[in-house]
């Protein structure tokens, strides 16, 4: 919840820059500007590790408001859903310090979208993450990326997925929903 404030704000302010400046094209790099706020941080006085996430949250609803994905995602009535993440962080975020937020998609494979997030302060990396994301329908069941990117009328520049980001997810995924997925500790 208290996110909420800036996700309203994030996607408000990019929802203004789609009508002034038209649909930015898939392959660029979004940024959100920010400052580490008091309920960002933890016990130490830094942004806390579980706060990036729900930040990085706000760069992936900006670049998908300002590409027009987000209105056509509302129209087919289907959403986006993290599928696996990791993130590393490099350096500490204090409180009040500004840092802008950089998203940027990565690629895909034959199920997934897969986006990077920076935290950047002074062009200066200070965390990141990798996302996969897959799309669903609100009645039930996965949108396959043809049919998703049919809708999107897929441009051509998309990038081609760097290996060690397929060898990633292969070797973070847990099984599918319709098999068994035990808690068993080795």
């Amino acid at each position: 919840m208290n996110v909420i404030w800036r996700t309203l704000l994030t996607i408000w302010r990019a929802r203004v820059l789609l009508r002034r400046r038209g649909a930015l094209d898939p392959s660029v790099v979004g940024r959100v500007r920010l400052r580490t706020l008091p309920t960002d941080l933890d016990l130490l006085g830094h942004m806390n590790n579980g706060r990036y996430a729900s930040l990085f949250d706000l760069g992936r609803f900006d670049l998908l408001v300002r590409t027009g994905v987000w209105d056509l995602l509302a129209q087919r009535r289907w959403y986006a859903v993290v599928a696996s993440e990791t993130i590393t962080f490099r350096k500490s975020l204090q409180l009040w310090q500004r840092f802008t937020i950089e998203s940027r998609l990565l690629g895909h494979d034959d199920k997934s979208v897969y986006l990077i997030h920076r935290a950047v302060v002074d062009g200066e990396i200070y965390a990141e993450m990798i996302v996969r994301s897959r799309f669903l329908r609100r009645g039930g069941g996965l949108v396959p990326l043809d049919e998703l990117f049919d809708a999107l009328h897929k441009p051509d520049n998309l990038p081609e997925l760097a290996p060690w980001v397929l060898e990633w997810a292969a070797a973070s995924a847990l099984p599918s929903t319709r098999n068994p997925a035990p808690s068993v500790w080795l």
